[in-house]
């Protein structure tokens, strides 16, 4: 799921540098869902004793 966050970024960032502002702001809002998405799975697992902080 991280490749896909990088991948919306990398697609956001070409299309404002090429002056689509609607593809770079549609990539960036599904980017910040996908962080969002992660976090949430992240804390969800943390809690649940999945993922073993040391």
């Amino acid at each position: 799921m991280l490749q896909w966050i990088l991948i919306f970024l990398a697609i956001a960032a070409v299309a404002s540098l090429l002056g689509f502002r609607g593809v770079a702001g549609a990539s960036a809002g599904i980017a910040k869902i996908l962080i969002f998405v992660v976090l949430v799975i992240f804390i969800i697992a943390l809690f649940a004793g999945i993922i073993v902080v040391a």
